[in-house]
């Protein structure tokens, strides 16, 4: 039997706070209304012992006071929309510049920041779920149109599925996804495990992370993860530009096949723990970021100092600064319309060690 349980958690600004955990079988997951944030997602290894694959804190009040993208959930929109601000049906919105000359995650008082309402939480036989929403109104960070936002975590013995919604009542854009650090060694050895993404191009990026324009072939580069591949044999290869610019991965895959068809689009697979995660997905692109900044002056749970390549970061999404390119798969959300994101993590194991 499957149980999703609310429980107290501590304290928000002083005034308590709680979370929903839910447990399928042997997976495990603790999910914060603040934030609507996965802060925990405990997965057994071969010999059966369970460890939490997720970078975070220990405390709900960590998550306000020393934001670091921990599993939350970004928008209204994730990554990056150039100069901070974007142009539709003619009026031209400014948004908050927060990362270098950019507008990043909607701003330092994004999604991630908000107290999201516990809509429902329910468990079955086999499946554990808590649904959150959120209310945007009309320029909220800049934004036009309110955003009515839910984001449903639902647990299975197999893995995890997270869906994200938003309608409007004016034209919008909306770009919502999970920003969780992967690691699935448990002990924060991240770049020793191995990637598959299904992605023929990625786009590359100015010195800003601004995507160029172009969609560029992954052959014959460090981006090249047709096949699992250890994560960290081209992360410091200086011969290629953009690994230079980006201080390792911090670019846009395009996943194949279909947007808004739920589709393969990574493997990430630990040797040493022989944890396997497949996620599958409906966005058009996939974010594969290293850590990048992580430099050992935020201390996470049980006190550990996070570092580059302790963990990875795997974002379905919306090409950064799609608002502002009509050459990228829209990011409009018009009234009437529904807007729908589907992330799939399915867990295995390996047999042994490779």
């Amino acid at each position: 039997m499957a149980t999703a349980t609310r429980v107290s958690f501590g304290t928000l600004d002083g005034a308590p706070a709680e979370a929903i955990e839910l447990a399928a079988g042997a997976l495990f997951a603790r999910i914060l209304p603040f934030g609507a944030t996965l802060h925990a997602l405990h997965v057994p290894d071969r010999n059966g012992e369970a460890a939490d694959v997720l970078l975070g804190y220990d405390d709900v009040q960590s998550y306000r006071d020393r934001p670091g993208w921990y599993g939350v959930t970004v928008g209204r929109y994730a990554n990056r929309i150039a100069g901070g601000r974007f142009t539709l049906d003619g009026v031209e919105y400014p948004l908050e510049i927060n990362n270098g000359p950019n507008h990043l995650h909607g701003g330092s008082d994004g999604f991630d920041q908000r107290l999201w309402h516990v809509a429902k939480v329910a468990a079955d036989e086999d499946t554990a779920w808590v649904r959150l929403e959120l209310y945007s109104p009309d320029g909220d960070a800049g934004y036009p149109g309110t955003l009515h936002a839910s984001a449903t975590y639902t647990l299975d013995e197999d893995g995890l599925t997270i869906t994200y919604r938003a309608t409007c009542d004016a034209p919008t854009v909306v770009n919502l996804t999970n920003h969780a650090f992967l690691d699935l060694s448990g002990i924060g050895e991240a770049m020793a495990q191995r990637l598959m993404l299904h992605a023929d191009q990625y786009l590359p990026v100015d010195a800003t992370s601004i995507p160029t324009g172009e969609r560029r072939a992954v052959a014959d580069t460090p981006f090249d993860f047709r096949v699992l591949r250890r994560i960290g044999a081209g992360l410091r290869d200086g011969r290629d530009d953009q690994i230079v610019i980006g201080r390792g991965y911090d670019h846009n895959f395009i996943v194949d096949g279909t947007a808004g068809a739920l589709r393969p689009a990574a493997v990430l697979a630990c040797p040493a723990s022989g944890r396997v995660m497949t996620m599958s997905v409906t966005a058009p692109g996939l974010q594969l970021y290293t850590g990048n900044f992580l430099d050992g002056t935020k201390g996470g749970k049980d006190a550990r100092l996070y570092r580059q390549g302790d963990a990875v970061c795997l974002e379905p999404q919306a090409f950064p600064d799609s608002p502002n390119r009509s050459d990228f798969p829209s990011a409009r959300l018009n009234p009437g319309e529904s807007w729908q994101s589907v992330i799939r993590l399915t867990f295995t194991l390996a047999d042994a060690a490779a």
